[in-house]
């Protein structure tokens, strides 16, 4: 709970004129007041482009609603920090306001994006401000539409368009991890498989074969699954099978001859997408018979922990950081396929991103900024 609510001005700009440039908290504000959407991403790209370009120890590309910037000192380790532009739908929680929390004394932003992930953009921007000598080489890369189905990744737009302003020693994404290391991310599956039966009338069912009655040994079978929770890098990664949808019938007159149900995997960092394949698989095919069917409909690449990298590890051992499994799936593991080891650092809890609750606040922000200030400073 917090008190002493000030509403966000929706017109407030990231300009230094209006933000006092170590003012970290302060920018995330300015961010959350700006509405970027999934697909709507245009107006804040714009104010993010024009603020790197007057930054004259940067090179600046756009392409789309996208925008990468980077140092080029010639040191001998280059820092990627990355994050999203966009958010989910406000939920009447736009343009947002700040307060005080009771309890601990902190100021409190609440919004849409406050979490997910405009802290995390507006660290990348205070750092594009401040380190204009670096210990390392730095590239930042503003990108839009993550929110949305993976097919319009800004991300993705970017590693096809300019793979070669995306190279780095390690990355960094700014996803909600209250300024502690969540280190790769487990990879994720959907599968569709449809149990076949044959068409009858009700009142003559052992004519057909029901197929809705089918898929019950399947759904046994996945209620009763053990998931495999291996510890890699002294991160423990948590897998899941489970069914996420069901579909079948015709009408009430009908004895149903197909059921499809959509089965969701997160497997671990220590699979590649055939070798989970090939583990769904084996759950199911005891189930399956001639006429079924078994089909990938999705699949994103896990990514490995990081962990053992010299600028993660001295981030870590520095700030004496948390560090845990990502569970769910981000796109450090667009950066790990592509030969950048990569990890979620970032203020802001998860847990809230996404809901009409959504907030960070000034420590997490703060903690977040002075650790990678530190970092970038002091690399060594």
């Amino acid at each position: 709970m917090s008190v002493g609510s000030s509403p966000l001005s929706s017109s407030s700009p990231l300009s230094t004129d209006a933000v006092e440039v170590r003012d970290v908290f302060g920018l995330t504000a300015a961010m959350v007041a700006v509405a970027s959407e999934s697909f709507d991403e245009a107006h804040l790209a714009d104010l993010i482009e024009a603020e790197l370009r007057l930054l004259d120890h940067l090179d600046v590309i756009r392409v789309g609603d996208n925008v990468v910037a980077r140092t080029n000192f010639g040191r001998p380790q280059r820092l990627v920090l990355a994050g999203h532009t966009d958010t989910v739908p406000a939920n009447n929680n736009f343009p947002g306001h700040i307060a005080v929390d009771p309890d601990t004394g902190d100021d409190v932003l609440h919004g849409v994006g406050s979490a997910d992930m405009k802290g995390g953009l507006a660290v990348m921007l205070a750092s594009a401000r401040l380190h204009r000598d670096p210990g390392v080489d730095l590239t930042y890369v503003f990108y839009a539409r993550e929110e949305v189905a993976a097919v319009h990744s800004g991300l993705g737009e970017l590693f096809a368009a300019i793979p070669e302003w995306l190279e780095g020693d390690l990355a960094l994404l700014g996803e909600p991890t209250d300024g502690e290391v969540e280190a790769g991310c487990q990879g994720t599956m959907r599968v569709s498989v449809t149990l076949a039966g044959r068409r009858a009338h009700p009142a003559r069912a052992w004519m057909g074969r029901n197929a809705v009655h089918r898929a019950g040994a399947l759904l046994v079978a996945l209620d009763a699954y053990e998931p495999r929770r291996p510890m890699l890098s002294g991160c423990q990664f948590h897998e899941a099978l489970l069914a996420l949808s069901i579909e079948g019938g015709v009408s009430g007159n009908v004895v149903p001859d197909a059921v499809t149900i959509m089965i969701g995997h997160r497997f671990a960092p220590d699979r590649t997408i055939a070798e989970a394949e090939a583990h769904v698989r084996s759950v199911v095919e005891p189930f399956l018979e001639e006429g079924d069917s078994f089909e990938v409909v999705d699949a994103a690449s896990a990514a490995a922990p990081a962990t053992d990298h010299s600028l993660l590890a001295t981030l870590i051992e520095r700030n004496d950081l948390m560090v845990g499994a990502k569970l769910g799936w981000t796109d450090v593991a667009r950066f790990a396929e592509r030969g950048v080891p990569a990890a979620n650092f970032g203020p802001g809890v998860a847990l809230v991103a996404h809901t009409a609750g959504e907030y960070v606040t000034r420590t997490s922000v703060e903690r977040t900024w002075e650790a990678l200030d530190d970092l970038v400073n002091n690399p060594e």
